[in-house]
């Protein structure tokens, strides 16, 4: 419809132009030039061809939107294949509407509506899912491009020579993927129970393993056949200007396993402070922070050796969540806990800086012969994570 309108409006926008210079001649001189007229009339032809196709679309698309009580195509197909994968669950029917969804194996792929309840179940329970980009792909072929800038500039006078400068740099990043599976089991009886949600059993059972082998390897994977972890990367003290691209700042606790002891003049918080103010402005607004809940319960013991203040507040109002320095915190017990040469906290926008890729389509085994009389759901699914803005995310070490 865009495409037809903006070609609708080009041609007539050409059409009054050229129209009017005939009209023009037509006045002048009582006829119009003859290649004009031509011109004037396949300009003509071609508006009544787009203008008819467009007039058709919008009846088309008039035509099922009156249609009461029925479904488009597209949700029909749906609501086909969500039936026929209940019946290959319960019974191991395989029937015709699978055959889009078939894997030489004998598996299936997951309805859409499953997948996509499962994916939000995921970003409930995985905390890394609440805090980075998640994008999904139909491929693993995902390259994203950064631009790590590095054009040069000078001062010239009046008259003097401009020799050329450098150019910016770009650098292609992509995922480390991995395939991540479940397998959860199921009596026959409970899916031969007409009462039992087969769909929404497997969607909750496969989100919630997933979750807990997707956590830890967005946090710290090391890359080989999984996504790669936040505390897997290089990490520095050297600045942003500085440190080389794909490698994390940190910032020292000033004890070997633990954080700077306090005193009258020194603040264990000070770490947290000075970590805050490596952040760039443009990451700041969206910065939350990442630690377990035992760092937590170390850090809201920290005051700010200036005002005297606690630097950790529970939320205000009712479903605000507590803050460190006017912080958002998230939790999640696959960080560290503090010790010698531990990363316990992170902190930064992790949607700029960390993304998470899931390919489209989980893929489901029935296996009814392996463990009876127990039915197993063998289920498997690619999943990437990267970083992709090593500014976006800092970190804090517990080093002298």
């Amino acid at each position: 419809m865009k495409d037809l309108f903006a070609k609708l409006n080009t041609a007539f926008d050409e059409f009054k132009i050229e129209n009017n210079t005939r009209l023009d001649q037509i006045e002048a001189k009582g006829h119009a030039d003859p290649l004009l007229e031509t011109k004037v009339d396949t300009i003509n032809a071609a508006i009544t061809e787009i203008d008819a196709k467009y007039k058709a679309r919008i009846d088309e698309i008039e035509a099922k939107s009156n249609r009461v009580g029925l479904q488009s195509e597209g949700d029909v197909a749906k609501a086909e294949y969500s039936v026929a994968f209940s019946a290959f669950a319960r019974k191991g029917d395989i029937q015709a509407a699978l055959s889009t969804g078939s894997d030489p194996d004998g598996g299936y792929s997951v309805p859409i509506e499953v997948d996509k309840q499962m994916l939000d179940l995921e970003q409930n329970d995985v905390s890394m899912r609440r805090l980075a980009n998640i994008i999904s792909l139909g491929t693993p072929n995902y390259t994203k491009l950064v631009n790590i800038h590095g054009t040069g500039s000078g001062w010239v006078g009046e008259t003097s020579a401009r020799p050329v400068t450098a150019g910016p740099s770009i650098a292609a990043l992509t995922p480390y993927w991995g395939e991540v599976y479940s397998n959860p089991a199921a009596t026959q009886q409970m899916l031969d129970d007409s009462a039992f949600n087969v769909e929404q059993w497997l969607a909750s059972e496969i989100a919630a393993e997933f979750s807990l082998e997707e956590n830890g390897k967005f946090i710290a994977g090391d890359g080989v056949a999984c996504p790669k972890g936040i505390l897997a990367y290089t990490m520095a003290t050297t600045a942003d200007k500085t440190r080389a691209l794909g490698t994390l700042q940190y910032v020292k606790t000033a004890e070997a396993a633990a954080f700077h002891a306090a005193s009258a003049t020194v603040s264990p918080a000070d770490c947290l402070i000075n970590l805050q103010q490596t952040l760039k402005p443009a990451f700041r607004n969206n910065a939350k922070w990442l630690m377990n809940s035992a760092t937590v319960g170390l850090v809201r013991k920290f005051k700010n050796a200036v005002q005297g203040d606690l630097i950790w507040q529970p939320g205000l109002q009712a479903g605000q969540p507590s803050t460190l320095l006017s912080k958002v915190i998230e939790e999640d017990e696959e960080m560290p806990s503090v010790g010698a040469d531990a990363y316990p906290i992170a902190y930064g926008d992790f949607k700029r800086g960390y993304t998470i890729c899931d390919r489209i389509g989980t893929r489901v085994l029935r296996d009814p012969y392996t463990n009876k009389p127990y039915v197993m759901f063998y289920t498997t699914k690619r999943v990437g994570g990267f970083v992709t803005d090593s500014n976006a995310i800092k970190i804090i070490k517990c080093e002298a």
